[in-house]
């Protein structure tokens, strides 16, 4: 709600208050705050519509007189008044009790607040996963659908799978990773979020425990809890999962699926060897724990190339891949990939159309254009020394700024940085100090709840010169911020 999408007109001849109090009003008596709704606190309003406090003020005071909102000590202001009750005999419905009362769980509110803060152009994003908007190919993309191309443009559905076209091209692209596949054994999804939402659906059963590393991805979404599910947690070291106790973890706990990020591990950066890779397969099979391998970030190398994925080690149908283009060509496509046995493959093609009836028909066009023209390959190339020199520049100011106050690893590829602070201090402070200021933190309790320490810093969106400035900022604001 704290999103508004709108500011008054500074040059209008209606004065600001009147215009703000115009569209709260709206918002009210349309039915978009429904009774019991918050109005977001004075300064907020003040900060998202850059205005005076007073101006607000003086907005509220009117709302208040027309009985359509009311401030109680301790509860803030809410609405309590609009169009149903005023024509209605009865109570209107109260939307609070729907919204509670639904099955999927609500983000943390620091994420939501991260969410939030995202859209506002003034602020540094230090903590934001995906390539900044100056290494997408925008021209480029432009260009692939003006393109002559054997391929027709369908704008229809597409087949339940994905686009066979599109599909072959992953498979062909998987061949470059080891990866031997065949298209009835793909099935395009809208992004992997998606991905991990059908197998939720689609594979598993209320009360099943998940293992994942901690910290973890799977943290800060609530796909497998808000489906009944268990979290738990395997340790890791610097060259991955800890493997030792997976296989009694596993019998002890009824394990029932292993989600990993081997490449570039989202939020730590590491990269898991090719040994451990191995360890892992061999535990899994002998538990005949199935594995779901997260991919989006193994394009993203640094020096040299990485170790296969465990797909490409993969001969009994162990593993479930997931690929994507969202944090190597463009988030907004929506458009990953999901590989694994054809049972399994026809079983979540099934539930998708269910649910989407397919991903976008252009967005598979675009995919398919860009990996088998080439044009994917040489992108890779380009955003590797771009994201080399922006991790390059990150480490050198940690080095310079940092080293009093805290420690951190040398990612070979990705977006990360795991930042640990060694002075304690309140994580949450420092995110509001850090915010106030101008500047968006990942703080580590979102991959971890019980993580006090850590911050996952990303070189991959903030320009240089931001990641220069926020950092420096930062690097004060944590001294600053000792007990």
């Amino acid at each position: 709600m704290y999103n508004l999408e709108w500011k008054p007109n500074e040059s209008s001849k209606i004065p600001l208050y009147q215009q703000i109090y115009e569209f709260m009003k709206k918002k009210i008596m349309n039915g978009e705050w429904t009774l019991g709704t918050k109005i977001p606190p004075q300064r907020r309003l003040a900060h998202e519509f850059k205005v005076n406090r007073s101006t607000i003020v003086t907005a509220l005071d009117e709302l208040t007189a027309d009985g359509l909102i009311e401030s109680k000590v301790g509860r803030g202001t809410v609405v309590i008044n609009n169009t149903w009750s005023i024509i209605s005999s009865t109570s209107p419905p109260d939307w609070r009790i729907y919204v509670k009362s639904g099955t999927h769980q609500p983000n943390q509110s620091i994420i939501q607040d991260i969410n939030q803060t995202e859209i506002r152009s003034d602020i540094i994003r230090l903590g934001t996963g995906e390539l900044s908007p100056e290494l997408l190919p925008s021209k480029k993309m432009k260009s692939v659908f003006q393109n002559n191309t054997e391929q027709a443009l369908s704008l229809g559905y597409t087949e339940p799978k994905g686009t066979l076209y599109l599909r072959e091209t992953i498979c062909n692209h998987l061949k470059t990773k080891g990866i031997e596949v065949t298209p009835p054994s793909v099935l395009i999804v809208s992004g992997g979020l998606q991905a991990l939402q059908l197998v939720s659906l689609g594979l598993l059963h209320k009360g099943s425990t998940i293992f994942h590393e901690t910290p973890s991805y799977l943290t800060s979404v609530n796909v497998f809890q808000s489906a009944g599910m268990n979290l738990f947690e395997i340790p890791m070291d610097n060259e991955g999962v800890e493997t030792d106790s997976l296989g009694r973890l596993k019998r002890q706990h009824n394990g029932t699926l292993f989600y990993t990020i081997p490449s570039f591990h989202n939020p730590t950066g590491i990269l898991m060897s090719k040994n451990r890779r191995k360890q892992l397969l061999d535990v899994c099979s002998k538990e005949r724990l199935p594995i779901l391998e997260d991919d989006v970030y193994g394009d993203l190398w640094f020096e040299q190339p990485i170790p296969k994925p465990l797909k490409a080690q993969d001969k009994q149908g162990l593993v479930l891949y997931m690929g994507s283009m969202s944090k190597t060509l463009s988030p907004g496509l929506r458009i990953g990939w999901l590989v694994g046995p054809e049972p399994v493959i026809d079983r979540l093609s099934d539930i998708k159309m269910q649910t989407d009836y397919g991903s976008s028909s252009l967005a598979q066009f675009a995919v398919a254009e860009w990996l088998a023209s080439g044009l994917y390959d040489k992108h890779i190339i380009h955003i590797r020394k771009e994201l080399k020199d922006r991790r390059d520049l990150t480490l050198h100011i940690l080095d310079k700024y940092f080293s009093e106050v805290a420690t951190w690893n040398n990612p070979e590829g990705g977006f990360y940085i795991w930042l640990k602070l060694n002075v304690k201090g309140s994580m949450d402070k420092l995110f509001k100090k850090a915010l106030k200021e101008g500047i968006l933190l990942n703080p580590g309790n979102i991959y971890d709840r019980n993580d006090s320490s850590h911050i996952r810093i990303s070189y991959s969106y903030a320009t240089p010169k931001q990641l220069e400035k926020g950092l420096i900022k930062l690097a004060q604001l944590i001294k600053e911020n000792r007990d």
